[in-house]
């Protein structure tokens, strides 16, 4: 008999207000191989059409609602997922493997978010704006693309389908979502709140499956007028192409290589802490971790002996479990990754000082590694695991300099006593998002975010008021008048 805590999800395609689909496929909890967590359908080419054409047939009523009408389904919505947010809460633990106190952050997130635009909504408008011919009005509209398109990853897998489905909808949208393949239970819960509170059929719509499989067809779909994207530069890149070919709008947030700068006055203790938490809370497994430390020879010996200590606070372990403060990784080709970086940071002349041991499962432990240079694999690339990288810098501006020499640009952080110091490096730094003695990680919902280089087009910004930005188009209206 299953266990009614932890069901089995049936996981189907959501399109014109129905879910259809006969599910086949497994995912099953990281944690607990013998849990299975839910079977999902999942779709193709004639799937995607359905959707973007349920879209297509739905957007124009729900873009002629009045914009607060339409930010009350978002607010109604985000007290029904509040009232059912620790069942969610625990089902993004099972599906992905974070730690239900980081899981209930993220279902939390997600009720702020849809909370959020659904107040936006009451203040979507334009501007009056002067004119130089006598006897005429002028003013702006926003107005909404059309249909949209979501592609969204799994490691947050309801936070960031919320921050951009939420704004699309505001708008006056209609969306067609497509989460991360690993983790479609959750965005489930987001479709159901969001339907339960009366959005229209239609107005959003769920298709499942891998992105190699289906993503070209949802991309290069002309009726879908923009894309908005958050994963790997190599699928962004190629989204890039696709939606760039036909004109249409298209928004990436990708990978970063984040690193944090901590100088000779910080406090080790404080300094470690900052960087545990941002670059081993999460599993690690966030674009915005801090997976280069990058100090100065005064405080570098400390530094590390504390980030050891920290380190050892960080045991993976089940998610659900009391007291677990590290999830396990979310796959056995993640897991493979980490240890495969770990093994070439040796390789080339790095010291793994904890993580290095290989435990049962999918559990990775948080890795230190130190004599870590420029040119190292492990310095340059994305492993989105528990690895921190330690490598040094003579002062500030080489520690600048150093910071900038990746092809990403997301988040960067530094750690210092010294404003003159901190404000230096927020101004030279290159990353759309900069921290002063707090972890990379971690943004408020109403701050612009984005990143700069191969982190992101850098074009349109998500969250905020600004998020707004992509999911409008701004017309310019004249009224002429006699006195």
């Amino acid at each position: 008999m299953t266990d009614p805590q932890t069901p089995t999800h049936e996981i189907r395609h959501f399109i014109a207000g129905e879910w259809t689909g006969t599910p086949t496929r497994e995912r099953r909890n990281p944690a607990r191989p013998d849990d299975l967590v839910a079977v999902i359908a999942d779709g193709d080419a004639k799937t995607v059409d359905a959707a973007v054409r349920a879209a297509e047939e739905a957007q124009p009523a729900w873009a002629a609602l009045p914009a607060p009408a339409r930010g009350t389904v978002l607010l109604d919505a985000a007290e029904i997922l509040r009232s059912r947010a620790e069942r969610a809460a625990r089902d993004l633990v099972r599906e992905e493997g974070k730690t239900l106190a980081e899981a209930r952050g993220e279902v939390r997130r997600a009720i702020d978010v849809l909370r959020f635009y659904g107040g936006e909504a009451w203040r979507l408008g334009g501007d009056h704006l002067p004119s130089s011919v006598p006897g005429t009005f002028v003013y702006t509209r926003r107005e909404p693309l059309g249909v949209v398109a979501v592609i969204t990853p799994w490691n947050f897998p309801i936070a960031i389908p919320a921050w951009k489905t939420a704004p699309a909808l505001a708008a006056g949208n209609a969306v067609v979502l497509k989460p991360a393949e690993l983790t479609p239970v959750s965005v489930k819960h987001l479709a159901d709140c969001l339907t339960e509170a009366g959005l229209p059929a239609g107005v959003l719509n769920v298709v499942n499956g891998p992105g190699s499989e289906i993503g070209d067809d949802l991309t290069g779909d002309p009726r879908v007028a923009a894309v908005s994207f958050t994963g790997s530069v190599a699928v962004g890149r190629h989204i890039h192409s696709v939606v760039s070919a036909r004109h249409a709008r298209v928004q990436l947030e990708m990978g970063g290589k984040n690193p944090l700068v901590v100088l000779d006055d910080a406090d080790p203790a404080t300094a470690a802490r900052i960087a545990a938490a941002g670059g081993f809370g999460l599993t690690g497994q966030a674009c915005t971790a801090s997976s280069r430390v990058i100090t100065t020879p005064g405080v570098h010996d400390a530094f590390v002996a504390a980030l050891l200590k920290e380190a050892d606070r960080y045991r993976p372990g089940d998610g659900l479990a009391e007291g677990t403060v590290m999830g396990p990784v979310v796959s056995e080709p993640q897991l493979a990754t980490d240890r495969r970086y770990l093994d070439l940071a040796a390789q080339e002349g790095g010291q793994v000082l904890c993580g290095g041991a290989r435990p049962e499962g999918l559990y990775q432990a948080p890795a230190v590694v130190t004599g870590v240079h420029p040119e190292h694999t492990i310095a340059r690339e994305e492993i989105f695991g528990p690895v921190i990288g330690v490598l040094t810098a003579d002062d500030l501006d080489s520690a600048i300099d150093l910071a900038n020499d990746v092809p990403f640009g997301l988040a960067a952080g530094i750690v210092t006593r010294d404003l003159g110091a901190a404000h230096r490096f927020a101004a030279r730094v290159q990353a759309g998002v900069v921290k002063i003695n707090r972890p990379t990680t971690g943004l408020d919902l109403n701050v612009p975010f984005g990143g700069v280089k191969d982190s992101s087009t850098n074009t349109y910004r998500e969250q905020g008021s600004t998020a707004l930005d992509f999911y409008t188009w701004t017309k310019s209206v004249y009224v002429g008048f006699e006195d």
